[in-house]
Formats: structure tokens, C-alpha cells, sequence
């Protein structure tokens, strides 16, 4: 077996032998600069139109649809089968 070690052996948890560490055990959650950078991140996050919402709605209720009627034919298929099967 070939041991396969991290390009970056001074990141702590690349190896199974070394557990990863908490580095930054003083640093404390700020709310606000949470809030920030979510917005910041949303702000870059291409929306689509509500054209395309609904198309791709439609196009996902379609098959869906279909797949339940593909289920349900193939349930009944096998009720049918098992009820000659089993009398």
C-alpha cells in the first residue's frame, strides 16, 4: 500500500495521523460581519428571470409527472403479476 501524503504537509488534518486543529481558538463570532459578507456573496449570485423560474417549474412538473405515471403503470404491471402469481 503507498502511502499518499498532502502536497501542503504543514496543513494540519492531511494526514489520518494528524488531527485536525482549532487555529483560531480565540477568534469570536461577529454577527454583523456575517450579515455582511452574506450580502456581499448574495450581491454576486446571478438571479434568474421569472421567465426562466417558470419554465424550468414547468419543465421539472412535467417529469415528474411523468415518472409517476411511469410508476404507477409499472405497480399496477406487478399487482397484476402477483395477483395471478399468488391466485
Amino acid at each position: 500500500m503507498v502511502e499518499r501524503r498532502s502536497p501542503k504537509p504543514e496543513v494540519a488534518g492531511s494526514m489520518p495521523a494528524t488531527p485536525a486543529k482549532n487555529i483560531n481558538k480565540n477568534m469570536k463570532f461577529n454577527p454583523a460581519k456575517y450579515l455582511r459578507e452574506v450580502r456581499q456573496e448574495v450581491s454576486k449570485v446571478t438571479w434568474p428571470s421569472k421567465r426562466e423560474t417558470f419554465t424550468s417549474a414547468g419543465i421539472v412538473l412535467v417529469v415528474i409527472s411523468i415518472a409517476a405515471i411511469i410508476l404507477m403503470l409499472f405497480d399496477q404491471f406487478f399487482s397484476f403479476i402477483v395477483r395471478i402469481v399468488l391466485g
